[in-house]
């Protein structure tokens, strides 16, 4: 058992590990309790049958006209009622055409994110970097004034403003 790294009471249950520009990995174990009042929020894991089922019973919750139940893909000849009993869909043009659908249901299933907040794909941009590594720091951040170490703490907090003074 690997206790938080926070209270050093309860079991870890959320692990984070960070990767510094200079390449330094940095793991994290944090408690439920403590990894929530840092922002960070733990689903426990789940069988992806039971996240597919979750999934596609949302979109018996989104309103649907009978336009949109009847829409097919034009690729593949797919209907939206196919896909939920399916729960696979048939293309990659399915997207477009279920999209009325689909957002809702994605946004869901990602517990009301419409953000990426992980790992950042190279084709990005740096804005989609920059809004990462400043959410690394500030993270970073609360972890130095927590362990009262403030001479990291006050450097975070310079590149942090030198971040938020480059954005403005």
């Amino acid at each position: 058992m690997i206790p938080c790294q926070r209270c050093n009471k309860a079991r870890a249950t959320v692990h984070l590990v960070d990767i510094d520009p200079g390449g330094d990995k940095h793991e994290h174990h944090l408690c439920n309790s403590c990894a929530a009042s840092e922002g960070i929020t733990a689903v426990p894991n789940e069988s992806v049958n039971t996240m597919l089922q979750k999934f596609l019973s949302a979109a018996s919750s989104v309103p649907q006209t009978k336009d949109i139940a009847a829409a097919s893909c034009s690729e593949c000849g797919m209907t939206f009622p196919e896909f939920r009993q399916r729960g696979l869909l048939g293309c990659a043009k399915d997207y477009e055409a279920f999209a009325p659908l689909l957002g809702p249901l994605i946004e869901r299933a990602h517990e009301g994110a419409t953000e990426h907040l992980g790992k950042v794909p190279a084709q990005a941009g740096q804005g989609a970097r920059r809004r990462t590594e400043l959410l690394r720091l500030r993270r970073q951040l609360s972890e130095a004034v927590e362990r009262e170490n403030y001479e990291s703490a006050a450097t975070l907090r310079d590149q942090i403003e030198a971040m938020d003074t480059h954005d403005g």
